[in-house]
């Protein structure tokens, strides 16, 4: 028997390979002769460049400017002519010191300076995945990065941030990278709103990044106004509105395609190929709940399995087994089911997964 393990990240308790590993180890308890393919996967969130890396991608470091100015060590990874950017590992949530969040000062100038060094070293493609950001700035700071002025009355630079977008009163592109045209990007993610409004990049978003109630004006009046600098099409673009509005500016100034966050992922690693003779494929995220119908990575594995025909099952820390299976997956396992303390579900997920992945296994002998 061959079975296939491809679960995302538990944000915040384990990661992909970690997930695998555990299950692993349970079902190898049951099953010890049984062939297991471990597949690190992500949705385009923070993740995804592990998963990219375990595919054949080479990986890259170099220090970059952090969401609030602090100098971050930042990876990329590589593979010919292709670049693959994760967005958090320099301008993300994870990136803040202490985790103090910064609603209307992160910038995503790091971002940039992560894409410029991609330029550098040749790439022609660059998939950007943009989960995870700290900042609230329609990118405004990777198109600085990138040689863009973004200019306040007096002609100076406006500060980082969202919140002095407000302030400008000219975008000058004459400095803009002009490797940039010769460039196919693709935005990576599974956010499908638009940069403005109440379903925007400022009203969604924003107060997960720490903004209050009158941020949020600000914010939205700032991005209103960019927006209407940019003299863009893509305000309502869906995906606009990703990673606080960098999606706006990826599908504005650098003329990139959206895409699935998890099909990208999922292209790049060849998962397909992966999977084409297994019998059983287990997959899972932190929390699987009605949001995770809509672009999450569980299902986009799920309907890659459907499509060979191989039975699947979700593993989850919480989950609701009539949703799952009405998803499509024969079965789901919580951690919630063999633990009801939460908090031990986050902290200790190991010894939990070991008796899910021993279930599953007797499950199938």
């Amino acid at each position: 028997m061959k079975i296939a393990i491809a679960s995302d990240s538990f944000k915040g308790s384990a990661t992909s390979y970690e997930i695998a590993q555990w299950l692993e180890e349970g079902i190898h308890t049951v099953i010890p002769a049984c062939d297991i393919e471990k597949i690190a996967i992500g949705d385009g969130g923070e993740g995804s460049l592990d998963a990219v890396l375990q595919s054949g991608f080479t990986s890259l470091s170099l220090q970059v400017c952090g969401p609030v100015g602090n100098i971050v060590e930042a990876r990329i990874g590589m593979k010919s002519e292709t670049a693959f950017i994760e967005m958090a590992q320099a301008s993300g949530l994870s990136q803040l010191p202490s985790h103090k969040l910064a609603p209307l000062t992160a910038t995503s100038f790091g971002t940039g300076q992560l894409i410029t060094h991609a330029l550098d070293l040749g790439a022609k493609r660059i998939i950007l995945s943009v989960g995870g950001s700290a900042c609230t700035d329609a990118g405004a700071g990777a198109l600085q990065a990138l040689g863009a002025q973004i200019l306040s009355v007096d002609g100076s630079e406006v500060s980082h941030g969202g919140g002095s977008l407000i302030d400008v009163v000219k975008i000058d592109l004459s400095a803009l990278d002009p490797r940039i045209d010769g460039v196919e990007f693709i935005l990576a993610s599974d956010v499908t709103n638009p940069l403005l409004g109440p379903m925007g990049a400022a009203r969604i978003y924003s107060p997960q990044k720490g903004a209050d109630e009158n941020q949020v004006d600000l914010l939205e009046e700032s991005l209103t106004h960019f927006a209407q600098l940019s003299s863009s099409n893509h305000v309502a673009t869906p995906g606009a509105g990703a990673a606080g509005g960098l999606g706006f500016m990826a599908l504005t100034y650098l003329h990139a395609t959206a895409q699935s966050g998890v099909e990208t992922v999922l292209d790049v690693i060849s998962f397909d190929e992966k999977i084409a003779d297994v019998d059983l494929l287990i997959t899972g995220e932190g929390r699987f709940d009605a949001q995770s119908l809509s672009g999450k990575a569980p299902m986009g594995v799920l309907a890659h399995a459907q499509q060979n025909q191989i039975e699947t099952i979700l593993v989850a820390g919480q989950g609701d087994e009539s949703q799952a299976q009405a998803a499509g997956f024969s079965a789901l396992y919580s951690l919630t089911s063999f633990e009801s303390d939460i908090a031990t579900c986050i902290s200790n997920p190991a010894p939990l997964l070991r008796l899910i992945g021993q279930e599953i296994a007797r499950m199938h002998i």
